[in-house]
C-alpha cells in the first residue's frame, strides 16, 4: 500500500495572544504558512480537514473547491483523526493533496465558539447539575482517584509541569519560559483540588497547518517529508464520571497500541514522545496506557527524569499545552512538533530521533487519536 507523508507544516504566524485576527483568520494564517513551506497554492490541495471552524466556511475562505472533506470534530485530537482519516482517502485516491488546519482564538475568544455543552448532552443532563463543570472540575476526578489508588504525591504531579518548562525554555515560541521548581507549581493558585495554576493548560490564541500526499508525489512538493507509518483512533465516553477505569483510557488504550502496531514498531524504536497535556495528570496516562511503564509507574518515571532533556524518552520537546500552546484543541500543536522533531528542526531537537510517537485526547478522555511518525518511509 502506497504511503502518505506531511509535505508542509506550519503554525501561525504569531501565538499567544492575537487579538486583531479572528478564529477563521487564524486558520487561514496557519493554511497559507504551511502551504509556503510545502511550495503550492490553494490551487494545489483537493481535500480539506478542520475541526472548531466548518469545512464549508474555511474552503470557501481559502478559494478551494475539494473532492475530500473531513469535518470530524471530537475535541482537542480532531487533528489526529484527520491526519488518519486523511491517510485512508489519499491511499484509496479520492484525493491527492489534502490540508489540515487548526486555529482558535481561546485567549481573545474573536469569532470564536462557546464551550458550554448543551443542556440536552449526556454531560448536560448528567453531570454539570452536580457542579462540574469544564475541565478544570472535571478532570479531577480521574486524577484523585490515581493518586489514591497509586499513591501518586503532589509533588510528583507538580514534576510533570516542571519538567515540561524545562522544554520550553528551549523555545523561544513558547507563552511560559522561565524555570519552575516543584514547590513554585505548588505554591501556585489552587484552581479545583488538587490542580494547581502550572499544572493546568494554558489558554492562547494560534493555530496550525499540515499538508499531506502520497510518497509517489513528494518529489513535487518543497517541504522535507516526514512519513505517516502508523496511525488510530477510538473514543469512550462524553462523560468522565463514565469512564471504565479512572486511572486509565479505554481509547488511549486502543488507539495507542493500534498505531504503534501499525507502524510495525516497538517501546524500544520510539525516539521521542507527544502526550497530550491539557493538564498535568496526562502524561502519565498516556506512558502507561500506551505500554511504556507499568501501572502506577508513571510518575516515578517522570520524577527520575526519564522524559526530560537528557532523558531516555524526550516527551512533549516544545514545552507542551503547560507551557507552550494551549487555545483549546492542542493537538495540532503536538503534531507540528513531532514533525519538526523528525526534519530535524525543533527548538529543543532530540539527536538523532527518527520515529516519533504523538498521542493526542479529545474532551476528558473522550475521544484519542495517534500518529507514529518517520523521517524516512516505512520499510
Amino acid at each position: 500500500m502506497t504511503g502518505v507523508a506531511v509535505v508542509g507544516a506550519a503554525e501561525t504566524t504569531e501565538l499567544g495572544k492575537i487579538p486583531g485576527m479572528s478564529q477563521q483568520m487564524l486558520h487561514a494564517d496557519a493554511a497559507l504558512n504551511a502551504m509556503a513551506d510545502a511550495g503550492i497554492t490553494a490551487k494545489d490541495i483537493d481535500g480539506i480537514a478542520t475541526a472548531g471552524q466548518r469545512p464549508t466556511d474555511l474552503a470557501f475562505y481559502l478559494g478551494i473547491t475539494p473532492e475530500w472533506v473531513d469535518g470530524t470534530s471530537v475535541g482537542g485530537c480532531s487533528f489526529m483523526l484527520h491526519v488518519r482519516h486523511a491517510v485512508a482517502a489519499l491511499q484509496s485516491g479520492l484525493c491527492k493533496t489534502v490540508l489540515i488546519t487548526h486555529g482558535e482564538s481561546g485567549r481573545s475568544r474573536v469569532g470564536a465558539s462557546g464551550f458550554a455543552p448543551e443542556p440536552s448532552s449526556l454531560a448536560g443532563q448528567f453531570e454539570v447539575p452536580f457542579g462540574t463543570f469544564g475541565p478544570p472540575s472535571t478532570f479531577t476526578l480521574p486524577v484523585l482517584r490515581y493518586m489514591k489508588d497509586y499513591g501518586m504525591s503532589h509533588e510528583q504531579l507538580a514534576m510533570v509541569a516542571v519538567v515540561q518548562r524545562e522544554w520550553a525554555g528551549m523555545n523561544p515560541r513558547a507563552s511560559m519560559q522561565d524555570p519552575i521548581t516543584v514547590q513554585d507549581v505548588l505554591d501556585s493558585r489552587l484552581i479545583a483540588y488538587p490542580f494547581h495554576l502550572l499544572e493546568c493548560c494554558l489558554v492562547t490564541d494560534g493555530g496550525g497547518a499540515l499538508i499531506l500526499t502520497t510518497d509517489e508525489r513528494i518529489s513535487g512538493f518543497a517541504g522535507k517529508p516526514v512519513h505517516i507509518w502508523g496511525t488510530g483512533e477510538s473514543v469512550e465516553t462524553p462523560m468522565v464520571t463514565q469512564m471504565e477505569d479512572l486511572t486509565s483510557s479505554k481509547a488511549f488504550s486502543v488507539a495507542g497500541p493500534r498505531a504503534m502496531k501499525d507502524a510495525g514498531i516497538a517501546h524500544a524504536d520510539v525516539d521521542h514522545l507527544m502526550i497530550y497535556d491539557a493538564f498535568a495528570h496526562l502524561p502519565l496516562y498516556g506512558l502507561e496506557d500506551l505500554g511504556f511503564v507499568g501501572r502506577g509507574e508513571a510518575p516515578d518515571f517522570i520524577w527520575e527524569r526519564n522524559t526530560a532533556p537528557g532523558g531516555s524518552l524526550p516527551l512533549n520537546t516544545n514545552g507542551g499545552g503547560l507551557s507552550y500552546m494551549h487555545s483549546g484543541m492542542y493537538g495540532m500543536y503536538a503534531l507540528q512538533e513531532s514533525v519538526r522533531q523528525m526534519r530535524g528542526v525543533a527548538p529543543a531537537q532530540v539527536p538523532g530521533a527518527e520515529v516519533s510517537v504523538c498521542l493526542g485526547v479529545g474532551g476528558m478522555f473522550g475521544a484519542v487519536g495517534c500518529i507514529v511518525f518517520g523521517n524516512q518511509p516505512k520499510a
